[in-house]
């Protein structure tokens, strides 16, 4: 743990003292700003009622922030293959998966910034709102949960790409296959392919959570077994990327 923590140091460090961890920030709030303008806009047009547009602005801040991890992760490997420095990593004396636990961990700072970036603009379209404190929660558990998930994929992904551009390719698709469910209607997650998904899927179940403490006010604990399933794949895909990363070597598992 402590080379882990050592190797999450250096790469926090390189990631914002850079400053392209401040940039992808910068580029988050915009998006943000934009968000919460339409959503304004459209709640003084009668369009949106006040928690329609935090509902909104709540799933586009754990999404989007949830998008720069997996895209990060998905880069702490093939990214380092690709430019030919991964050889020297893999010199250190610091073991392979403590490289890759202090990668993932260092992009789970994205997650932590994306969240404080987006606490005044949830409070701007939240004010008045019952319950705001628990929307402000809620929206950290599952966002917390779902980039634990997402980076435990990136990681896996990159640890088996030969190459950065396929690695982003493949974790932006599977970001969107997982979240495309999440944006059905809840009429069509009926049946026993609807509970599929929502058992499967962490954003099919993390997201609906979110909708009824935002939408309809009802207290946390109330639908808290939606949780269950970025529980289970926050804390299972990370471990599956870690096992892995015992493996890792210079070129991807298949070309080796």
């Amino acid at each position: 743990m402590s080379a882990a923590l050592v190797v999450a140091w250096r790469e926090i460090r390189d990631q914002w003292v850079s400053g392209r961890g401040l940039a992808i920030m910068v580029a988050y709030a915009v998006l943000l700003s934009f968000t919460t303008y339409v959503a304004a806009v459209n709640q003084s047009l009668t369009f949106l009622e006040q928690r329609e547009s935090l509902s909104l602005a709540v799933k586009t801040a754990v999404t989007v922030g949830g998008l720069l991890v997996v895209l990060w992760c998905a880069d702490a490997v093939s990214g380092e293959r690709e430019r030919g420095t991964l050889e020297s990593l893999l010199l250190t004396p610091a073991p392979r998966r403590a490289l890759v636990a202090g990668k993932g961990m260092s992009a789970l700072t994205l997650w932590v910034g994306a969240f404080l970036v987006a606490v005044p603009y949830l409070w701007v379209l939240g004010r008045g709102v019952s319950r705001w404190g628990e929307v402000l929660l809620a929206a950290l558990i599952v966002g917390t949960l779902l980039s634990l998930f997402l980076g435990g994929l990136g990681l896996l992904v990159s640890i088996w790409s030969g190459s950065q551009r396929l690695s982003l390719a493949i974790s932006l698709f599977l970001l969107l296959a997982l979240h495309a469910p999440a944006l059905l209607p809840p009429t069509s997650l009926r049946g026993w392919a609807g509970e599929a998904l929502v058992r499967l899927d962490p954003f099919t179940s993390g997201l609906p959570y979110l909708d009824g403490i935002v939408l309809r006010g009802t207290p946390m604990t109330q639908d808290i077994h939606l949780l269950l399933t970025p529980l289970v794949a926050g804390l299972v895909m990370p471990a599956i990327a870690l096992a892995a990363a015992s493996r890792l070597s210079l070129m991807p598992r298949g070309q080796g």
